[in-house]
């Protein structure tokens, strides 16, 4: 079957593009202007709006949420043979950045609740060559970032917190992203809002977010849009093309004036969810923490044991419901097996965690129809 036919066989889709007709107006308003396509006044907006979200102090997009990675990786000034500590349960780029500035990824193990670093894991993988601390909030839901920025303020460690996956997330009233010394999100399309591909880093500092600019920008600082000013451009670092375009910040500024609306469609659906499915004893439910914000970026639910998971998963796909195993572990990776010889039992939490985990459909405007029709099949799997 060819992944055309593949792709339009599905009943329920994994996630679905929130949109509506103020994203289009946006768009076609830089369209019809005609110029500042490409450095136009929408980045800027789009960079207060998630400033204000966020209640810090500077912002910078980027063109994906690796970019920003990436860059702020570059922004701290990490150099080879430093360590950097990071999950094995993520995006595989949270790893592949630290290779970017040709760092060292340490793994440390992940915690049972918010499948986030684990602090006592932290604490172990410490050496004298650690440079920073990178936890990654999983799903829509923030990692133990507090007692984590303690651990990085004790050993003067760097803190960059991943929140690709959870813009909008809080965590004893304070939002994700404002709590680490630098946070990034992404706003690739199956994220709490989307551009299509986009990323930020917010910080507190000023010298990171001027280093952030001229990063993304081959190594200038635009005082006056490069495009509109007529005189010899300085270039005074190496930096790189990873600029968003206007017409993506244009999306990304009505869509993150959807941003409650959105995550509390998300909220609703995944209480109903959880609902039905907390029915089922072979079933255990991601659940948010005393004082934590879960906004569902992911809806993934935890089975007994391996061979569970795969034939539930298996048996959705038979009934064309799309459902995703995340993560995989990255040290398990071949790729990473072979760079830096890890090994299967490195990180028993994570190992285990990702032979239970699987990611159902989830996304703002899913029907009742499709929300029964998968809890139906998931109920059907268990009767048989």
């Amino acid at each position: 079957m060819g992944e055309k036919n593949l792709k339009k066989k599905w009943k329920i889709p994994l996630y679905k593009i929130y949109s509506d007709e103020d994203d289009l107006r946006l768009i076609s308003q830089v369209i019809k202007r005609g110029t500042n396509w490409a450095i136009g006044p929408e980045i800027e907006e789009f960079e207060n709006a998630i400033k204000e979200q966020v209640n810090s102090d500077y912002c910078v997009v980027f063109n994906s949420g690796t970019s920003a990675l990436h860059a702020a990786f570059l922004a701290y000034g990490f150099k080879p043979s430093d360590e950097i500590i990071v999950p094995s349960f993520s995006f595989i780029s949270t790893a592949n950045s630290v290779l970017f500035v040709n760092a060292v990824p340490t793994f440390a193990d992940i915690e049972e609740e918010t499948f986030g670093l684990d602090p006592s894991s932290i604490s172990k993988k410490i050496s004298p060559k650690t440079k920073a601390i990178v936890p990654m909030d999983y799903g829509g839901l923030s990692c133990n970032i507090q007692e984590i920025k303690k651990i990085s303020q004790d050993n003067n460690l760097v803190l960059i917190e991943d929140s690709a996956e959870a813009l909008g997330a809080s965590i004893n009233g304070k939002k994700t992203g404002s709590i680490a010394d630098s946070s990034i999100f992404s706003f690739c399309g199956n994220k709490i809002i989307t551009t299509g591909e986009g990323g930020a880093v917010v910080t507190n500092s000023k010298l990171i977010s001027e280093k952030l600019q001229s990063i993304r920008s081959h190594g200038r600082i635009d005082k006056i849009n490069y495009f509109d000013d007529p005189q010899q451009t300085q270039y005074f670092d190496l930096g790189y093309n990873w600029r968003i375009s206007s017409m993506t910040a244009a999306l990304g500024i009505s869509q993150i004036k959807k941003l409650d609306k959105i995550i509390k469609m998300r909220q609703e659906h995944a209480k109903f969810l959880s609902t039905e499915l907390s029915k089922i004893s072979q079933i255990r439910l991601h659940k948010a923490p005393k004082g934590y914000e879960h906004i569902y970026q992911m809806f993934t639910i935890r089975l007994p044991d391996k061979k569970t998971r795969d034939d539930l998963h298996n048996f959705l796909i038979k009934k064309q419901i799309f459902s995703k195993v995340y993560f995989y572990p990255i040290h398990l990776t071949s790729f990473y097996q072979k760079k830096l010889k890890t090994e299967r039992g490195l990180l028993p939490i994570t190992e285990k965690i990702s032979e239970q985990v699987l990611t159902l459909p989830m996304y703002p405007n899913m029907t009742s129809e499709e929300k029964n029709y998968l809890i139906s099949s998931i109920h059907e799997f268990f009767e048989q």
